[in-house]
């Protein structure tokens, strides 16, 4: 039975260490990517000069491009140097893939699908032998087909729950988006951006297509 597993590894080795000392008040989120030569990530929490001169400053990393970023937050092509422990790579690996990454505290929080509890412990063994200090937050099974088809993360799945019962999607809303992000205690920016990659996740799977597909898809006009 699929099942998401939610834990918090050290951020020691994987080149996320380096940038938190350089930056301390630095957010870091990972991008979902489909073929890159490094890692895509969100960064935040700093002035962008502040940001560039820590990543110059990081021995763990080879080279990064800036890709796009508005409103206090960049995305960055980052390229980690090869000793660098690869946390994407070692999911991999042992059968996970990574739903969401996030680094808020310096330490990444990741949610992984794996097909079976058994790569659940296998991936906490290989993050325990790379002295990652993994501790599981949540480990549960998805129940129902629609949850295992769609990929949805349990904080996704509670927040359109929550919005649903709260009537964010009435005509019209009976409460706002900022009251919405209160009540779950959350930011209104990470409430808007749980939403959007929840519902990038339940129409890419009611339309039938891959997340490949849909990236390379073309981009909608005014008359479609």
């Amino acid at each position: 039975m699929t099942s998401i597993v939610n834990l918090e590894i050290s951020g020691e080795g994987t080149g996320l260490a380096e940038l938190v000392d350089a930056v301390p008040s630095l957010t870091c989120e990972a991008e979902a990517t489909i073929a890159s030569s490094g890692r895509d990530l969100w960064l935040s929490g700093a002035p962008k000069a502040e940001i560039e001169a820590g990543i110059a400053a990081a021995s763990a990393i080879d080279d990064y491009a800036l890709i796009d970023g508005a409103e206090g937050k960049w995305l960055y092509n980052v390229e980690f140097a090869p000793e660098t422990i690869d946390v994407f790579e070692l999911v991999l690996e042992e059968g996970g893939t990574i739903l969401e990454a996030s680094a808020p505290n310096g330490s990444w929080v990741l949610d992984i699908r794996v097909e079976d509890r058994s790569d659940a412990s296998s991936i906490y063994d290989r993050f325990e032998d790379r002295e990652l200090e993994p501790t599981i937050i949540r480990l549960f099974d998805t129940t129902g087909g629609a949850r295992s088809q769609t990929g949805l993360t349990e904080n996704q799945y509670e927040t359109l729950v929550a919005a649903i019962d709260h009537g964010y999607f009435e005509i019209p809303r009976r409460v706002s988006m900022q009251e919405l992000a209160e009540e779950l205690d959350i930011s209104h920016q990470a409430l808007s951006e749980r939403l959007r990659r929840a519902y990038r996740s339940l129409v890419t799977a009611e339309l039938d297509v891959t997340t490949e597909e849909a990236d390379s898809a073309r981009s909608p006009t005014l008359s479609d």
